[in-house]
């Protein structure tokens, strides 16, 4: 147990430079953290007691900081963020503190990476953004999947958003670890975390996953349709928690993975529905109204209403117009798919299609891409079925085109 421990007022007075620079270092402003539709402690407490100790020391209360701070440590003792400021708070009663995490004894890169961490976390105050925003990637999420999640790696935020009624609202936020050498993925071993639009798996098994991992982990399906077009190898990438030695780690720590607290994995987790729970992972997320979002959302949606309508029709050379030249799927290109295609539609005389659950998710930095999925009912005079679809549509010469389908 940690006791509240009063710094004299003269210290004090010494040590409002320590109190100016972590201002200054951390870029503090003052504001409430809170977890949008959300009560602490359940969600994000560790957070928010953090926040509160900072904004409590930009303020020159350092007393208070330090109740704060011991409070914090009582509840999570591993947090070794918490720990460097506790001792900075103590280092503060005797002399004027220099820097942000003011001691010779820890190693320089982990000294670093504390000072990272503190910086992304009091950046959530800075760059507050509205609640009425969401991110421009989710032109439209589907009526069964409830959830939908968004990593900002500019700002080591992991985004959970709720769909209900047709509307899309941020319900809460977590501070999140990726790659040690950035985002952008391309190969085995790069150490870089995926940028793209992906869904959430199943958890991996329990008995499979070493203390490494945490309280679990959720593999995204990293190579998708677009990383195998573009060559993009490795495998592996998960969302998960950390090792018990530690609450968690620097914004830039993992070999590519998405990692976050364990606390927090056990509130993301909630929010999970294996292989429907869209997941986009972007440099920076673009943030627009509802209003923007839905225009944005229209063209690409009014082309996927004329292409199931044209094949309802059994219009067939309308059908393969909204297919681009350069199509292909898992096991050929556009000219083997297309004759296979009229192979199988040959002497259809009537067909009924119904698709359901439409979910469109513009491909993050690239505005003319979006993965689009769906559950698809086709009834004919010749055969029914009932499958999940995958199509990558792009916007070619002004015009939304698929260049990639497969049955999910």
């Amino acid at each position: 147990m940690r006791f509240p421990i009063q710094i004299n007022s003269a210290a004090a007075a010494k040590s409002l430079r320590f109190a100016a620079k972590c201002g200054v270092v951390l870029g503090l402003a003052v504001g409430h953290p809170g977890v949008i539709g959300i009560t602490a402690p359940s969600f994000a407490d560790a957070e928010s007691l953090l926040l509160k100790a900072l904004r409590e020391i930009r303020s020159a209360q350092l007393d208070t900081a330090l109740t704060t701070i011991s409070e914090l440590l009582t509840r999570h003792p591993n947090f070794r963020l918490a720990h460097l400021i506790h001792g900075d708070l103590l280092l503060a009663k005797v002399k004027p503190l220099q820097s942000f995490g003011n001691t010779n004894s820890a190693p320089s890169d982990a000294l670093q990476g504390l000072r990272a961490e503190a910086s992304a976390r009091a950046q959530r105050i800075n760059d507050a953004v509205g609640a009425d925003k969401v991110p421009a990637s989710f032109l439209r999420l589907p009526a069964d999947v409830r959830y939908a999640m968004a990593v900002d790696v500019n700002r080591s935020r992991i985004y959970v958003f709720e769909h209900s009624a047709g509307k899309t609202t941020r319900i809460a936020d977590f501070y999140a670890t990726i790659g040690k050498e950035g985002s952008g993925k391309a190969k085995q071993g790069d150490q870089r975390t995926p940028i793209g639009a992906y869904f959430l798996q199943a958890a991996v098994s329990r008995d499979k996953l070493t203390d490494f991992y945490g309280a679990g982990a959720y593999p995204l399906d990293y190579p998708n349709a677009w990383d195998r077009r573009h060559n993009r190898n490795g495998y592996g990438i998960w969302l998960h928690g950390v090792g018990s030695d530690t609450f968690a780690r620097a914004p830039r720590a993992s070999d590519g993975c998405i990692v976050v607290s364990n606390p927090d994995l056990k509130v993301l987790e909630r929010f999970i529905t294996a292989d429907r729970t869209p997941i986009v992972v972007a440099q920076s997320i673009d943030w627009v109204d509802r209003d923007t979002s839905t225009k944005r959302a229209t063209p690409l949606l009014t082309a996927l209403e004329r292409w199931r309508g044209d094949w309802q029709a059994v219009d067939m050379p309308k059908y393969f117009s909204h297919y681009s030249n350069s199509f292909a799927s898992e096991s050929t290109d556009y000219n083997g798919w297309l004759q296979a295609r009229k192979s199988l539609v040959q002497n259809t005389q009537w067909a009924k299609v119904e698709l359901s659950n439409v979910s469109a998710v513009q491909y993050p930095g690239e505005r003319d891409l979006a993965l689009v999925t769906f559950d698809q009912s086709y009834k004919s005079n010749k055969f029914s079925s009932q499958l999940r679809k995958r199509q990558l549509w792009q916007q070619i010469d002004g015009r939304w085109q698929i260049i990639f389908e497969s049955n999910a």
